[in-house]
């Protein structure tokens, strides 16, 4: 977690640096002070200006896909991972062979799990029990 933190932290330095450095090169008009009152007389943009801000939109954009992109992908092989199929085998002390038992992993617990058929099991103390697949 602290490092997907510090990931994006990283980017959004980085990506700081790389918009101000790109609009210490541009032009740069001289400003002035106005008061809160005053009203600018020219409402154009420079084309600096325009271009900066479709560059910023366009990167915030990326940026956005990005995120969306890696969170999906990321949930898919999430649920891929739960979805895979272990195999259970529970060693009973008066038993001469294992009961077999087939389980989703997202389903295993520590002393329980339910089956592929929908069957809750619960381990008890003097049982034991094997994963495979893990």
């Amino acid at each position: 977690m602290l490092g997907k933190i510090l990931l994006t932290l990283a980017v959004m330095i980085i990506a700081f640096f790389f918009v101000r450095q790109r609009d210490m090169k541009g032009t740069t008009k001289p400003t002035r002070s106005t008061s809160p009152l005053e009203q600018p007389q020219d409402k154009t943009t420079s084309p600096a200006e325009s271009n900066l801000s479709a560059d910023l939109r366009l990167g915030a954009y990326m940026f956005l896909v990005l995120v969306i992109g890696l969170g999906a992908a990321l949930y898919y092989f999430q649920w891929q991972d739960d979805h895979s199929i272990l195999t259970v085998r529970l060693h009973s002390d008066g038993q001469a062979e294992a009961i077999v038992y087939h389980v989703y992993k997202f389903q295993l617990a520590e002393r329980s799990f339910t089956t592929l058929e929908g069957i809750l099991v619960t381990v008890a103390s003097s049982e034991r029990m094997e994963v495979e697949g893990l």
